[in-house]
């Protein structure tokens, strides 16, 4: 059986474009194996609390406060739901040339010396490893080619968070040109999940 751990970031609710794909794949995972499991962290319409003073000392295994064991109960939990899944999926909308800080808040909790990598005489190492990720990107420009491109700090900061705690087998998904005009953005969305049928079909293998 294939677990699947879908991670929301969007703070737009049901205007989300990001949420629709997320959704869609959803939907062909299913659809192509029913048998399989997935689990759902909307970390968009509940938000990871923003490290502090009194709570970052968590993220390293200390807990003095009643604050900081609860920062560290919430971020083993995070930790526990990547190590329990096969297949991690993203939806990522791109805020401000990057990433959604509900996002970054999650990174900041599941990324612990120790837990999720560490460090080497050679250098870090990932221990996160044998998983795939899907990232579902959205995007109101055109990013992924052309003069915009030194603009995007969305998808290479989520490769190297990702990559830094061993998950390198990632597939990029992007549906971009959101405020071009709803006749691209219709294009743009269409490809996306043909895209992510793709994916479901394919690439997941999973079992019928």
């Amino acid at each position: 059986m294939t677990k699947i751990l879908i991670i929301d970031s969007a703070v737009t609710g049901e205007a989300s474009v990001s949420r629709k794909l997320t959704s869609e794949l959803a939907a062909r995972l299913r659809q192509k194996d029913p048998t399989v499991r997935i689990a759902y962290r909307d970390i968009g319409a509940e938000p990871i609390p923003h490290l502090v003073p009194d709570t970052v000392a968590a993220i390293r295994g200390t807990a003095d406060s009643a604050a900081a064991k609860e920062t560290l109960r919430l971020s083993n939990e995070l930790v526990a739901e990547v190590q329990d899944a096969d297949v991690i999926v993203i939806g990522a909308p791109m805020y401000n040339f990057g990433i959604p800080s509900t996002l970054k808040t999650w990174f900041d909790h599941v990324l612990r010396a120790g837990i999720t990598f560490r460090y080497t005489e050679a250098g870090p190492e990932g221990l996160v490893k044998g998983k795939r990720a899907i990232v579902i990107e959205t995007r109101a420009g055109f990013y992924s080619e052309g003069p915009a491109t030194g603009m995007d700090s969305q998808e290479p900061h989520l490769r190297t968070l990702l990559g830094f705690i061993g998950i390198t087998d990632v597939s990029f998904v992007r549906a971009e040109k959101l405020a071009f005009g709803p006749d691209a953005a219709a294009a743009a969305v269409e490809t996306a999940i043909e895209e992510l049928r793709g994916l479901a079909e394919t690439e997941l293998a999973l079992a019928a």
